[in-house]
């Protein structure tokens, strides 16, 4: 097989033929993000020299994430374990976890990761203080993936379902299952989330226009906090006594499901949360929750993944980015 030419390289990172030569023949003057992208193109076609020191080393790809006490994200960290063990070993990838209350903190790790970082994937909440480090990262041509819920302005790949049709879909199954119409809750983390407003958004807007005597009744916030969680359904029971359906956007189904246990008309309730988990199989098994909509965080991993390698160079294949399909379940299909 001939060796690649300078051309091919540069036409594979995006860049001109004098930008290859600078950094394979190691004479400076490029940024980091463009020595990255050329040095990871011409492994990808197999360029037989030896790299520069500098930049033969190992190609970092830091994932952010937050809540690692939330099934979500531990099933997110552990789908991006199991997707690194399989990587090239040129290729590492960087967990780390941070507090979702310090828009601070993930603004100032978003541009000072502490490594040599060639593309970053997060999952963080929408505040005005990540979207503008996020947006100078992009700025700097660091390839960046979000995942779960995109940051306001910003212009990198967004991975995830379309949550306001699992909101719909909520709404939906609720009118068609549920034979008791009344009033109506939805609770979620609270406003930091877009996801989570978005779903909440689908759920009210199917209930308005096709819900007929189920009528919306409020918002709840209980920042996916099972304590929380549970205080908020407890204040909706005793406000509502006709309360007829609950729609989680967020997480800690459990504490709601013991609620509904308890509670004397608790199983009357029509609830419908996200996340198949083992506990949410139970209550789906006992009655306590009646639909779960799981918005596959294997493939939401897997996807982000392989547009970070797309535009890293490290692969040619193009990458389709449609909506994640989420699943339903019910004590039928589990």
């Amino acid at each position: 097989m001939s060796k690649p030419t300078f051309l091919e390289i540069a036409r594979r990172a995006g860049v001109g033929t004098a930008t290859v030569e600078r950094v394979l023949n190691g004479r400076g003057g490029v940024r980091p993000a463009t020595v990255e992208k050329v040095v990871a193109a011409a492994r990808s076609l197999d360029y037989p020299r030896r790299l520069p020191d500098a930049h033969r080393g190992v190609i970092r790809i830091e994932v952010i994430l937050v809540r690692p006490d939330a099934t979500f994200f531990a099933r997110l960290s552990r789908a991006f374990e199991r997707i690194a063990a399989m990587l090239d070993r040129t290729i590492a990838v960087h967990r780390t976890f941070l507090d979702e209350a310090d828009p601070a903190a993930i603004a100032r790790r978003i541009l000072d990761p502490e490594m040599r970082r060639a593309a970053l994937i997060l999952a963080v909440p929408d505040h005005p203080l990540v979207g503008a480090a996020l947006r100078q990262l992009e700025a700097d041509g660091i390839p960046t993936v979000q995942i779960v819920t995109q940051i306001s302005a910003t212009s990198g790949s967004y991975v995830g379902i379309d949550n306001y049709a699992a909101g719909r879909m909520a709404g939906l199954l609720m009118v068609r299952m549920q034979r008791r119409p009344g009033k109506v809750v939805a609770i979620c983390h609270s406003q930091i989330y877009r996801v989570h407003r978005e779903r909440v958004r689908g759920f009210f807007d199917y209930l308005t226009e096709n819900g007929g005597d189920f009528e919306p009744a409020a918002t709840l916030f209980g920042h996916d906090e099972g304590d929380r969680n549970a205080e908020q359904l407890h204040e909706a029971l005793k406000r509502w006594p006709d309360l007829t359906g609950l729609y989680n956007a967020g997480g800690a189904n459990a504490a709601l499901n013991e609620v509904m246990r308890r509670h004397p008309s608790g199983r009357d309730i029509f609830f419908v949360g996200h996340e198949l988990t083992e506990r949410s199989t139970r209550a789906l098994r006992d009655g306590t929750m009646d639909v779960v909509l799981d918005q596959a965080p294997e493939a939401q991993a897997r996807r982000a993944m392989d547009l970070v390698l797309a535009a890293l160079n490290l692969h040619d294949l193009s990458v389709e980015n449609p909506p994640i399909r989420f699943i339903t379940f019910t004590a039928e299909n589990l």
